[in-house]
């Protein structure tokens, strides 16, 4: 099984980081919070991307982010309550990848988590089957080197095949996970018909996601 990039949020403000935790892990990143610099010393070294406010109270970011540059290259995002153009630069003077005011939306958060894992490459994992990609790091899918737009519920069904390939997924089994058990085949079999159309040459006659009769669907992708 692939697993997903981590992604470390370092803050002092309990809310915050559920906030980021919840947004992340929402767009299928694995997420590790640290209350402070002296928490995340034990787990940046296993990051593959932080997301490190500037003013904590035992250390601020600046500071953090000058100490972590000693040892690693890990993309490092601020976030910061301030807009000044002097935080900025000094951020990325300091070996920032990205400034981020707190104002910002979760969408836009989670946009810019994405493209610092697309420029830096940071343990992206991309999985290429034909005429389809898809990479794990930043949740994209491409079909013949155009990019598809999936909704979240086609790219997590899209995940589990790709991840379990052969395996058979039972109807059960994936109203149980995705649908919280609320739900009947016809649920799974509009779903799986949507995402054919964006992924298959021909949905009809699908060579990626195949039905296995009366059970439910596994992925033949090679």
């Amino acid at each position: 099984m692939i697993v997903q990039p981590t992604v470390l949020v370092v803050d002092d403000d309990d809310r915050i980081l559920q906030l980021m935790k919840d947004f992340l892990e929402h767009d299928m990143f694995h997420v590790e919070i640290a209350h402070g610099a002296n928490e995340a010393r034990k787990l940046y070294e296993n990051a593959d991307c932080i997301i490190l406010d500037v003013m904590m109270a035992e250390q601020n970011g600046f500071d953090f982010c000058r100490e972590i540059r000693i040892s690693s290259e890990v993309p490092i995002l601020f976030l910061s309550a301030h807009s000044h153009d002097v935080d900025k630069i000094r951020g990325l003077a300091l070996g920032g990848d990205d400034y981020i005011v707190k104002t910002a939306t979760p969408g836009e958060i989670v946009a810019r988590v994405k493209a610092v894992l697309r420029r830096t490459g940071s343990r992206q994992k991309v999985a290429k089957f034909g005429a389809l990609e898809l990479n794990f790091s930043t949740r994209e899918v491409s079909v013949h080197g155009q990019e598809v737009s999936l909704s979240p519920r086609e790219y997590d069904l899209l995940q589990l095949f790709i991840e379990h390939p052969r395996q058979v997924f039972t109807y059960e089994h994936l109203i149980s996970k995705f649908w919280n058990g609320v739900g009947d085949k016809g649920t799974i079999r509009v779903h799986i018909n949507r995402l054919r159309e964006k992924i298959e040459t021909d949905p009809n006659k699908p060579k990626y996601i195949v039905n296995v009769w009366g059970i439910g669907y596994r992925f033949e992708g090679k």
